[in-house]
């Protein structure tokens, strides 16, 4: 507040100063141009000269306004859209995210008109055109997709071939990813779609020529390439089985990657194959050899379950494991099949009690009550059936039981 009083003190000053100095010494001024002339005082003229200099300069800047003014027009309406269109895209993406289709369609829609860059918008929107079973409109975004931006090809394509397969129209995908799939090194993704549709097609050979480009480009973690890798290996045996082309299962059982041919599954399921191809002497001889080197329970029983008219030579093989596997469950259940096979009755009851005393399994209470059975040890059957249905994975429910044995008049005739 002092400082105004101080300011306003100095300025009353200063204006009584000026009047004074006018009045005293008005000074003169002549300004002469061809045959006119003004003359006037001093501090007048120096006054019209201020203020017609103070008109000419703001004539100037009015011109200036006039002419720039429908360019800031236009960059202050540029600048509204640009931030109403981020604002649609966002409330858009937040849409999409929470499932509400329709409206994110509607949103994104918007906000492509003003985007500089529309792609996304028009890739969303076909995306959420497809979770309302619109084809024809995700078509049509896809479309706008591609022409808002030519570079942007490749997103497209992938877009496409991702809703493809989601429908399991998975020709239709391969087709759409032939141009993508050209330089997948850019773009892994292709290689992901490639993978799904090849998988949808049941083309094994295809996964397999794939998977190298797969694990060279990280396209999914270890772990899960070591599952397809697998899942790929065991799916080719399997084809070959089903041909019964012997030669071609070997074949690809070569090719089988080393750090799985020692895993007990897929040598079991390798050995199978060979069975459905009537290897059966070729399998016997792969049990054997293996059996030397690592003692598998799981071959063992695989080694009983092999088709056979006589098994003389390898109930003898079996009686020399015994030796070393006295107690073992499934190489007495093994040797119990092979004295069967040989009519060895006493003998396959003998291995087939010691191998439900070492380990009660279903199928030992099974084998042992089909040929008790069949000696005609019913009673002893019965009990051996009703432990083995006790040990089945899903065991039967509790229900109540009838205290006595229904005589053999009232039984149902079958």
């Amino acid at each position: 507040m002092g400082g105004l009083f101080v300011i306003a003190l100095l300025a009353l000053v200063a204006g009584v100063g000026i009047v004074a100095l006018i009045e005293t010494e008005p000074g003169y001024l002549l300004i002469a141009y061809g045959g006119y002339t003004v003359e006037t005082s001093f501090w007048v003229g120096i006054l019209l000269i201020a203020t017609v200099v103070l008109l000419l300069y703001a004539s100037v800047r009015f011109l200036h306004r006039l002419v720039t003014s429908p360019a800031n027009v236009l960059n202050w309406a540029g600048e509204r859209r640009l931030r109403q269109s981020a604002r649609l895209t966002s409330r858009g993406l937040i849409n999409f995210v929470e499932g509400n289709w329709a409206r994110s369609r509607k949103q994104l829609l918007r906000g492509a008109r003003y985007s500089e860059s529309p792609l996304l918008n028009y890739l969303l929107s076909a995306r959420a055109s497809y979770r309302l079973q619109e084809p024809e409109e995700m078509r049509r975004h896809l479309m706008q997709a591609a022409e808002s931006d030519l570079e942007a090809i490749i997103a497209v394509d992938l877009t496409q071939a991702e809703l493809q397969l989601n429908d399991r129209q998975y020709e239709k995908a391969l087709k759409t990813l032939e141009a993508a799939r050209k330089s997948p090194g850019k773009h892994p993704q292709v290689l992901h779609l490639l993978c799904k549709a090849f998988d949808g097609l049941g083309d094994i050979e295809a996964l397999l020529a794939l998977l190298p480009a797969l694990r060279k480009h990280r396209v999914s973690g270890a772990l899960e390439l070591d599952e397809l890798e697998a899942r790929v290996y065991h799916d080719l045996l399997e084809q070959a089985a089903v041909t019964g082309d012997a030669a071609l299962l070997k074949a690809r059982w070569k090719k089988y990657p080393a750090r799985l041919v020692d895993d007990e599954t897929v040598q079991l399921h390798y050995l199978s194959s060979l069975l459905v191809c009537d290897e059966v002497p070729t399998v016997e001889r792969e049990i054997e050899r293996r059996l030397k080197k690592h003692w598998k329970p799981a071959l063992v029983n695989l080694y009983g379950r092999i088709p056979r008219e006589s098994a003389q030579k390898q109930l003898a093989i079996a009686e020399v494991w015994l030796r070393q596997h006295s107690d073992d469950p499934e190489l007495l259940l093994c040797l119990g099949r092979l004295a069967m096979v040989e009519r060895q009755w006493a003998k396959a009851r003998d291995f087939l009690e010691r191998s439900h005393a070492a380990r009660p399994s279903e199928e030992a209470c099974l084998e042992l009550g089909r040929l008790l059975t069949a000696v005609g040890d019913h009673a002893t059957a019965a009990e051996v059936f009703r432990v083995g249905t006790g040990l089945r994975s899903s065991p039967l429910p509790e229900l109540p039981q009838p205290d006595d044995v229904v005589p053999e008049t009232h039984r149902l005739e079958t």
